[in-house]
């Protein structure tokens, strides 16, 4: 068997298809929870800690070469080239994370009951 024979025949695979088209909804489920967390959940929560944007909470370690601080906003800090630690970004990052970690538990765990008992062994 030629090469490119072996290739068609791994690409039309079911399990590579499946594995292609669960990527794409993958990667827009994640487009999805990032809306959710950046545009629906974080703002609530900055209001209730007194207006805070978690965008724009950083540290810095050293300020731009083009500008001095202090900075307004963390995309001015890195206009000016300052040195920040993007901990607020880091926070949402870590929302997101846990959001679709508990949506992939929920699936898996719907499946394996939708399979059933596993059968016994002997």
């Amino acid at each position: 068997m030629g090469f490119m024979q072996e290739f068609k025949e791994f690409a039309v695979k079911g399990n590579v298809i499946d594995l292609a088209v669960g990527l794409i909804i993958g990667a827009e489920f994640g487009k999805i929870v990032n809306s959710l967390v950046a545009d629906v959940i974080m703002p609530p929560i900055g209001l209730l800690l007194g207006n805070v944007d978690f965008k724009n909470l950083f540290v810095l370690l050293k300020e731009g070469a083009a500008q001095a601080g202090p900075y307004a906003t963390l995309a001015d800090a890195q206009k000016a080239g300052a040195v920040t630690i993007n901990f607020g970004q880091f926070i949402t990052t870590a929302i997101t994370f846990t959001i679709i970690a508990f949506a992939v538990f929920m699936i898996v765990k719907a499946a394996n009951r939708l399979r059933g008992p596993a059968e016994k062994k002997a």
